[in-house]
């Protein structure tokens, strides 16, 4: 993909966020709308992450999204950002991306995560009571089991030996979507730097970590067959709209969101209005003035420069952008202006 005049490549990190007044329907219809916009003007990749029991959230079953995704385009990578393993057996998670792989050759990425991408009840009803704490702890050993059944090299006398993940190699030459490894703390980021594999970190919503991560990732790393030299990947909360004015109010519905379920009451994203209404305590103005502090946000000039300014700053690989607001409408906008801010090919442009 050309990335026009953008110091890295950009990509796409969709939460399929409901707004109030909006439906989920909507909100993956959104969806398909970014990643076909994505696809036309140069973005790397659009990458679905997996959330549970949030109604402002529509992105519980990545890998069922992902099918609907590449059904509507044609080039654009697609993958999860990610896939949490703990709440899965890696045979399930293995087959789903291996009938992705086989919907869309080549396009696929997998993303594992360590963490629920819930809350803590809502992880003991995935994962069956007890298996909270054990489940994170046993990341690498399911990260290596997901591998076996994605490579079909499980050696004899393995209890799984004679276990395929189907689509897959038992069936033949076929390809295999590549691992990332995602995280927000130094745990994902030495596991990946040892398994020379690529990082993604979770910029967007722990920037304080992300230059500890991003070193010791760096001075982990060990080369591997997968990647030669250390890549990675940051999430940034990007909004980009016609004027500041419109960015701050769009950005201040996730941030109000995001206040709301810190203190456990989850709901839609709240409008622009309703946002400008709240009655906020002072330590929840605080909150909320470091949580959009924390996105680039403004005009596409600003945006840009904010955008540039970070990835000189981290040296990051890769930029990948989410758009979190209460309006669809403005998160494809969003997308739109930061590919015409950086030049990136026109729309039907091939990329």
């Amino acid at each position: 993909m050309r990335h026009g005049r953008a110091p890295v490549p950009l990509s796409v990190l969709d939460l399929v966020t409901v707004g109030s007044g909006s439906t989920a329907h909507q909100s993956l219809r959104t969806s398909v709308a970014i990643s076909r916009l994505a696809e036309s003007r140069g973005y790397q990749r659009h990458w679905v992450a997996e959330h549970h029991s949030m109604p402002g959230v529509a992105s519980s079953s990545p890998a069922v999204i992902l099918a609907h995704l590449a059904a509507h385009t044609s080039r654009i990578r697609l993958g999860s950002g990610g896939v949490m393993l703990p709440n899965h057996a890696p045979l399930a998670v293995a087959e789903q991306f291996g009938t992705l792989e086989a919907l869309a050759p080549g396009r696929i990425d997998l993303g594992l995560g360590r963490a629920p991408g819930t809350d803590g009840r809502t992880a003991a009803a995935l994962r069956g009571p007890g298996r909270l704490d054990e489940a994170a702890d046993e990341f690498p050993r399911l990260l290596a089991e997901l591998t076996r059944f994605l490579n079909d090299d499980f050696p004899a006398g393995h209890p799984y030996a004679r276990v395929h993940a189907v689509p897959g190699p038992v069936q033949g030459p076929a390809g295999r979507p590549p691992l990332w490894l995602l995280g927000s703390s130094g745990f994902s980021a030495r596991l990946a730097g040892e398994l020379g594999l690529p990082f993604a970190y979770a910029h967007h919503f722990s920037a304080a970590g992300t230059l500890p991560a991003l070193d010791l990732y760096r001075q982990t790393f060990r080369p591997s067959a997968v990647l030669a030299a250390p890549y990675a990947l940051i999430g940034v909360s990007t909004l980009a709209a016609d004027t500041a004015e419109a960015a701050r109010a769009q950005v201040r519905t996730g941030a109000l969101s995001m206040l709301k379920l810190r203190t456990g009451r989850p709901g839609l994203i709240p409008t622009p209005e309703e946002a400008a209404a709240y009655g906020y305590s002072e330590p929840e103005r605080e909150f909320v003035d470091r949580w959009m502090a924390n996105v680039v946000h403004g005009t596409p000039d600003e945006v840009r420069a904010g955008l540039d300014a970070l990835a000189a700053r981290t040296g990051a690989d890769e930029l990948m952008l989410t758009a979190n607001a209460h309006s669809g409408a403005a998160r494809l906008r969003s997308y739109e202006l930061v590919a015409d801010a950086y030049g990136m090919p026109g729309p039907g442009a091939p990329s």
